[in-house]
């Protein structure tokens, strides 16, 4: 199964910054690009699965039912557009709850492809931040950091995994998967 792994937030979504968290639908604003980007991926064969922390869930920030919501809103718009998520996970636990599916640790990872026949070392982890970079190293997968405005480009040197690959944005990176793909 050709797949690919996205963030939610920076990646699909505008995040709302350092510290805060997307609350409610109408807080939630698609990236320029992203939507047309998963129907592109979808298209080329690949299945898209979301892993994302949420840990303003269990800091009482917004409710589960606030996080179903949103996701529920942002399937349909997605859906409507032509394009499909396979699935989306997500870790709703404080940084320092000591789980196994906050990334950069596995667990989302594993959760949403158990049984599944997926090759990690040919998959691409996309994401905004070095805690994606991490997850996705972890796991085996190349990992593709996004310039969305979560992490400086200046100190990924200092980061325990470093990005495969930077991009500008999930168009960016999308084309130039696909361009890789046709060799």
């Amino acid at each position: 199964m050709k797949a690919i792994f996205l963030d939610r937030d920076g990646v699909i979504n505008r995040d709302p910054g350092f510290g805060d968290y997307i609350k409610s639908w109408a807080e939630f604003e698609f990236l320029p690009g992203s939507i047309e980007s998963i129907k592109k991926l979808n298209k080329h064969g690949y299945e898209i699965f979301v892993i994302s922390n949420q840990a303003g869930v269990a800091k009482g920030l917004y409710s589960k039912e606030a996080l179903e919501e949103i996701t529920k809103n942002m399937l349909k718009e997605i859906e409507l557009e032509g394009g499909k998520i396979r699935s989306i996970t997500y870790c709703t636990h404080r940084t320092d709850a000591g789980c196994d599916c906050r990334k950069p640790k596995t667990g989302m990872i594993r959760k949403a492809t158990k049984g599944l026949d997926i090759d990690f070392k040919n998959t691409f982890f996309i994401g905004d931040s070095r805690l994606d970079v991490g997850a996705g190293k972890n796991i085996g997968c190349k990992t593709i950091l996004l310039l969305t405005g979560k992490e400086e480009p200046r100190t990924v040197n200092k980061w325990p995994h470093k990005p495969d690959f930077i991009k500008k944005d999930l168009r960016e990176a999308v084309e130039w998967v696909l361009k890789g793909e046709r060799g």
